[in-house]
């Protein structure tokens, strides 16, 4: 089965979903296609909308998602979280564990492009590419090509550099299903206070991602530290609000990890 997102974003996106459709069909595939029910402005908006989208799609059909990711996505994926300030969960890029498939991840885009054009595999560019406005653009036109021609070897410490960050992002994962902690019903992650105890917040600020990324939640720097600070000094009826609207609530013998209940007087983080 095929699925297409059109963005809503002008004729390009509808004339690219449609060319997905028809070839989906005539290459014998069923082709399940989406709209976005608004139009946003920013690539991250697109992304969201279409991951939902994909992810609806594959749920009900009890299938994966997968993707025609390529390495130069990796590489830019990895550059753009380095300038984010991201941790070593972050560093991972595409290399991090994931439900998703992406067969093509370690191949380069004009390699694809080579293929495709041998092949005869129609195929369309999205004009948006190359609108530098957005940062990836920027990232893949301007910056990694000026770089690169300083440092040809760049790229590839790139990839090393997430291939490192996977390895350590899945040993910390290993660690932290050690600790005790469970999903509610509501989405809420529930922590043994006791399966923390003792860790120093070095540690803590290691094992809080991995903790908070079973609820789906991805915690920035400072939220890291000030969770770590809070499992060792907080007291037990105390709270605090990370960015992303999350707080984290201390509880006689568990922490809370959830979204906010009521809206916050003002957010710390």
């Amino acid at each position: 089965m095929v699925a297409t997102f059109d963005h809503g974003t002008g004729k390009a996106a509808g004339r690219a979903a449609a060319l997905v459709a028809r070839e989906a069909v005539r290459c014998g595939f069923v082709c399940v296609t989406g709209r976005a029910s608004t139009i946003g402005t920013r690539e991250e908006e697109w992304r969201r909308g279409r991951w939902q989208f994909l992810e609806q799609v594959a749920s009900k059909r009890e299938a994966s998602v997968v993707t025609a990711h390529n390495l130069d996505d990796q590489v830019e994926t990895v550059f753009m979280r380095i300038l984010r300030d991201a941790g070593p969960r972050g560093l991972a890029g595409l290399y991090a564990e994931s439900d998703v498939v992406r067969p093509f991840l370690n191949i380069g885009r004009e390699a694809l492009s080579n293929y495709a054009h041998e092949k005869g595999v129609v195929f369309v560019q999205d004009p948006s590419n190359r609108d530098r406005k957005h940062l990836r653009n920027r990232i893949r036109l301007d910056i990694l090509p000026s770089i690169t021609r300083q440092n040809p070897r760049f790229p590839d410490e790139l990839l090393s550099l997430a291939r490192n960050a996977a390895i350590w992002r899945r040993s910390l994962e290993d660690i932290a299903g050690t600790v005790g902690a469970e999903t509610e019903q509501d989405g809420a992650l529930r922590i043994s206070r006791s399966s923390l105890k003792g860790y120093d917040a070095e540690s803590l600020k290691v094992l809080w991602p991995a903790l908070a990324a079973r609820a789906s939640v991805v915690m920035d720097r400072r939220g890291t530290q000030r969770a770590a600070e809070f499992t060792i000094k907080g007291m037990t009826g105390g709270s605090i609000q990370l960015s992303g609207g999350i707080e984290i609530v201390m509880r006689r013998d568990h922490m809370l990890l959830r979204r906010w209940r009521t809206e916050p007087r003002a957010a710390l983080a």
